[in-house]
């Protein structure tokens, strides 16, 4: 059924209970899985009118990143199985974190895309969107929403 799992990852609950089906899922199809963690690079722009140190803020990202997909093999791996694992950027400033994950979806290439989704609703929602309604949108593969484990702290 499906053979490439993608999961992105970010530093919540919600994502690390995502995390946590893809594994199950990826274990019962003998999947591949593989996953990423987006860094929005949209506010490079921004950089030299507010005089600040672009690649200093950039290698920071970079590092918080690389810690959260650490954190995540970690978690693929004390379940016993293996994934890939990449830290990617948003490629210009006006694209969205959702394009990116698509794009990596469709570059690796997966077959189903696995994400949390934090069920924001009513002002939340319209100030802050639905990135995980964003990528099923786009997405040309099937996309698993995984809502937040009972009792989660909304990010």
């Amino acid at each position: 059924m499906y053979s490439n799992i993608l999961v992105a990852v970010d530093d919540s609950d919600t994502s690390r209970h995502a995390l946590q089906q893809a594994i199950a899922l990826a274990q019962g199809l003998a999947a591949r899985l593989r996953v990423v963690h987006v860094i929005d690079m949209s506010w490079l722009t921004l950089g030299p009118e507010l005089a600040v140190d672009v690649e200093a803020l950039t290698a920071a990202r970079h590092g918080v990143g690389e810690r959260i997909v650490a954190a995540a093999l970690d978690t693929v791996r004390q379940a016993g199985f293996d994934a890939e694992a990449a830290v990617i950027e948003t490629e210009t400033p006006v694209q969205r974190v959702e394009e990116a994950i698509v794009k990596e979806a469709a570059r690796w290439p997966a077959d189903l895309v696995v994400l949390g989704t934090h069920g924001r609703r009513g002002f939340q929602r319209l100030v802050l969107g639905s990135a995980a309604e964003q990528i099923a949108r786009l997405s040309p593969v099937p996309v698993l929403l995984v809502p937040a484990p009972p009792g989660a702290v909304a990010d």
